[in-house]
């Protein structure tokens, strides 16, 4: 599945795309990745769903102006909105790192409103932020002067560092390919830039608000983001459900296909 469909908002042209029929389920991709972490889920739950992908305004095939903001609140605003143009009625909601903050605020702060939410491995609640995180934030400008291949040398060693098993060559590749364009360095060091914790503060505080059924899954050996945190930001939701995948790191969409999609199904 691909997203080739586009949607002109606020100036950005965001990159969706549509199959399946059925209920409709839709995925949420994080940081520094795309829709394509998603893309052969939403393949195989197309035979009973109506599944939907999106980037990002500043990820993968949609728009990367270095004049529009990529923060939190911008991403749930354009989720929001999103989910108007398709005229959904209470999707379900598949969201993964990044995905989870956005998803999150998008009904907590815009009210869209979703049937259901699993949470994959998500930034959601503080803390965050990895050492490479602080560096960037203090050279962003700096690091969008280096070399191609230093970039590319530093987005593939960043990113394959998301996976627990390791990513084959061909995985990896589509992972990092949006970043290594003219307008994708600039936009990859933006993005981590533009991260504002406090987003994550107000989702800590207005968590509890949710009424929806909500899973947690996260890997249990995710480098990034501890299973702790995941255990804590289901203790914060009302009702919410928690379980851990054994052999997966933060890109469980990779290490442990077969676990994740078999919670899939059950989920919806």
């Amino acid at each position: 599945m691909d997203v080739k469909e586009r949607f002109e908002w606020e100036g950005r042209s965001i990159a969706w795309g549509r199959a399946g029929s059925g209920p409709a389920v839709v995925f949420c991709h994080g940081t520094p990745f795309s829709s394509r972490v998603w893309s052969k889920y939403a393949d195989a739950l197309s035979e009973d769903f109506t599944v939907y992908l999106w980037d990002m305004p500043g990820y993968g095939a949609s728009s990367k102006d270095p004049e529009h903001a990529v923060d939190f609140g911008v991403q749930a605003k354009a989720f929001a909105a999103l989910l108007g143009e398709w005229e959904l009625d209470r999707p379900r909601v598949v969201a993964h790192d990044f995905g989870g903050a956005v998803s999150l605020r998008a009904t907590l702060a815009e009210k869209a409103s979703y049937a259901s939410l699993l949470l994959v491995d998500v930034v959601a609640i503080p803390p965050s932020g990895s050492p490479f995180f602080q560096f960037v934030k203090r050279y962003p400008t700096t690091l969008d002067e280096l070399p191609p291949y230093i970039h590319e040398a530093i987005v593939r060693a960043y990113v394959g560092n998301a996976s627990h098993r390791g990513l084959r060559s061909a995985e990896l590749d589509e992972l990092v390919a949006p970043w290594l364009t003219a307008d994708g360095q600039p936009a990859f060091y933006r993005q981590i830039a533009q991260y504002d914790e406090q987003y994550l503060v107000e989702n800590e505080r207005t968590v509890g608000e949710l009424t929806i059924p909500v899973k947690v899954v996260w890997g249990r050996d995710d480098a990034w983001i501890p299973t702790a945190t995941g255990k804590r930001l289901a203790s914060l939701i009302p009702g919410a459900s928690y379980v851990e995948v054994p052999e997966a790191g933060h890109l469980m969409q990779y290490d442990a296909p077969v676990g994740l999609a078999s919670l899939l199904r059950e989920w919806l």
